[in-house]
């Protein structure tokens, strides 16, 4: 379970491909202390396991499933990704609860300064998730809890903030860029239990 909370940006060293998968060498900006193997990490909000680290770098791998889901396939080396460690109990819960599940990828369509240091950027959104996001809600945009500014049938739009855009992979966007999308699984909930309910 995450947050949403970015905790660094990691830069990708190497990429090993090997029947259908691919192991990534992480070098995580900040250290990360106590880090074991066996651990989940969120890469970009995809949630992975920790499987061998050293002082300065760690290693994940991504199966043809999370491939096939995800942005992970078009990393290259020395592309930058958002980092996140699983949550601790005690943890403050500054962004929502996200799994690390991945529900589709969006196209960045638009970005555009809002004011003198703020962002507001456009996102397409595949059609089945659009009924799990509304205005002034929750969406997990490659690891980082977003507050949706707005919300049509065809795209959405977040803003970013100076801070958010200093310390995550926001300052690299570009227009046409992938961004994993996660929706608020308390969204799902409601519609498998309303839907349970209407016999649906």
């Amino acid at each position: 379970m995450f947050t949403g909370i970015v905790e660094t940006i990691g830069e990708i060293v190497s990429i090993e491909e090997q029947k259908s998968c691919r192991t990534f060498c992480i070098h995580p900006h900040k250290n990360f202390p106590a880090l074991v193997s066996g651990e989940s990490i969120a890469v970009n909000g995809v949630c992975l396991t920790v499987t061998n680290h050293d002082a300065r770098h760690f290693f994940v791998t991504a199966v043809p499933e999370t491939l096939r889901l995800t942005n992970l396939s078009e990393l290259t080396s020395a592309d930058l990704v958002n980092l996140e460690r699983a949550m601790l109990a005690e943890t403050r819960i500054g962004g929502h609860y996200m799994q690390g599940h991945i529900d589709g990828v969006g196209k960045i369509l638009e970005i555009k300064k809002e004011g003198d240091a703020a962002l507001l950027v456009k996102i397409s959104v595949p059609k089945q998730l659009n009924n799990y996001l509304i205005k002034k809600g929750f969406i997990g945009l490659d690891g980082m809890s977003i507050t949706l500014v707005d919300v049509t049938q065809d795209w959405s739009v977040v803003t970013f903030i100076p801070y958010t855009i200093a310390h995550t992979i926001v300052k690299t966007y570009q227009v046409n860029d992938s961004v994993n999308i996660e929706v608020d699984m308390l969204a799902k909930y409601v519609e498998k239990l309303l839907g349970s309910r209407h016999g649906a």
